[in-house]
């Protein structure tokens, strides 16, 4: 199954009209980056106002608490916690104070020195309300404003500072400010909507809040808007090649979003078609594992000439398994997730296509229902490579004891979740479907090797070693 969402993240400014109504639709959009919380933050002639709560977005936000959030520039957040518990304390955005500026920050993605930070800024007399790295972050970018009273110069200089993945989007008085990692591992774009800006983690925002995509944020650039037509951009000077996650097009970003130009739809059947040509089977019926693998499994049919079916139906009003208490309650709630459709699987050898395989406690579950439903033959095929170690980055898998793919081979796979086979598409496969180069991707997961240096890998994975 595959691994828990990030974050999403929304600004706009613009010039005479009220930002809170785009930034609901632009976070409901959003809403497949993060369940647990939500959270907008406006400003009209620099006085802040600020709403967040936990749950989906359409239970926070009432039409009233949305006409309350005035004024037409603001930022907005949705939040699957990877750092920091999951409570309303760390719910974003966060409020903080820049001078004499009212601030508001929202951040997607990890750091991977916050521990080392915090303890820094904790020496340094500064105050932690929450745990998450976000607010660490916004406490460092404080601390230079006080020294530089330049923002994109305190922005920049922080840069130096912060280690991971992160795409951010501040509100400072009345200006909108949207940065990114160094090395662009965590997606944010830039668009054009009613007269002013827009920033947000995916295109599709952008698109349904009623505007245009321009661009994707630059590694490493910082985005300064100001009255929704003032338009300035600067780069940190450290930024320096890329290494953009691949798992936006395996998993997070929407079939319907543009990442780097590229069509995820587009590039998820692809993987599904060079799968085919890698990991052939001999089978009657290609059948996707709900929602996400759908392409996968039509570019695997298309190339294989095996007939695609629906034959697993996913019903989305059950509660979300990843939040589960136990292993127990979560291969429970997985039989009343999926039901297979007989008809379409009795007597039938069956290709089950998923477009991931983190941790394979629950994939088991799913093969035991197509067998029951009289499948004569299960062979899976994942059209993504084996995740063999952590993401630092903001992906919620950084225990490697918990990756099936670290220490079990596809042959052992297979014995695990009951298949009759289980083939992972290569990495080659994965790279020439996106098209940017392996150089320019962040596979830390795929093959260990990471974009930047995590000061606590080496400790993790020994303690790991020491356990086993």
């Amino acid at each position: 199954m595959p691994p828990r969402e990030h974050c999403g993240v929304v600004g706009v400014s613009l010039s005479g009209r009220g930002a809170a109504p785009y930034l609901y639709r632009g976070l409901r959009a959003l809403q497949h980056r993060g369940q647990e919380s939500a959270g907008i933050a406006t400003a009209s002639h620099g006085r802040l106002h600020h709403r967040k709560g936990m749950g989906l977005v359409h239970e926070v936000f009432s039409r009233e608490q949305l006409d309350g959030l005035r004024g037409p520039v603001g930022i907005g957040h949705v939040r699957y916690s990877t750092t920091g518990t999951s409570d309303l304390e760390n719910a974003q955005p966060l409020s903080l104070r820049l001078r004499d500026d009212d601030a508001a920050l929202a951040h997607n993605g990890d750091l991977v020195n916050y521990e080392r930070l915090r303890r820094r800024l904790l020496a340094q007399g500064v105050e932690f309300l929450g745990s998450a790295d976000s607010e660490a972050m916004g406490q460092l970018i404080a601390l230079e404003y006080g020294h530089t009273r330049d923002l994109e110069s305190a922005i920049r200089r922080a840069m130096a500072e912060l280690v991971g993945g992160y795409a951010v989007v501040m509100l400072v008085g009345n200006r909108l400010v949207a940065f990114r990692d160094p090395m662009g591992i965590r997606p944010l774009v830039l668009g054009t909507l009613d007269g002013g800006y827009a920033v947000a983690s995916e295109s599709v925002a952008l698109e349904l809040m009623g505007g245009h995509l321009v661009r994707d944020v630059a590694p490493g650039e910082v985005v300064l808007i100001e009255k929704g037509s003032s338009l300035r951009s600067t780069r940190y000077s450290g930024a320096s090649g890329r290494a953009h996650c691949m798992f936006e097009w395996v998993y997070f970003s929407r079939p319907d979003s543009l990442v780097e130009g590229r069509t995820v739809y587009d590039v998820r059947r692809s993987f599904g078609e060079r799968l085919a040509r890698e990991s052939p089977a001999e089978a009657d019926v290609v059948v996707p594992v709900p929602d996400s693998s759908r392409p996968q499994a039509l570019g695997f049919s298309a190339v294989s000439g095996i007939p695609y079916a629906e034959a697993l139906i996913k019903n989305r009003f059950v509660e979300r398994t990843f939040i589960l208490p136990d292993q127990h309650r979560r291969e429970e709630e997985v039989r009343a997730k999926y039901h297979p459709v007989p008809g379409l699987i009795r007597g039938k050898r069956v290709v089950l296509l998923d477009d991931s395989l983190v941790r394979g406690t629950t994939f088991r579950e799913i093969i035991g229902m197509v067998r029951a439903a009289g499948a004569t033959r299960v062979d899976v095929r994942i059209a993504c490579p084996p995740i063999v170690a952590p993401c630092y980055f903001g992906i919620d898998m950084k225990d490697r004891r918990q990756l099936v793919a670290s220490s079990h081979s596809e042959e052992e796979i297979a014995k695990l979740v009951g298949a009759d086979s289980v083939h992972y598409l290569s990495i080659d496969g994965l790279v020439g479907s996106i098209g940017m180069g392996e150089s320019a991707l962040c596979t830390g997961c795929l093959t260990g090797r990471y974009p930047v240096d995590v000061p606590e890998e080496r400790r993790r994975f020994q303690k790991v070693l020491e356990e086993f």
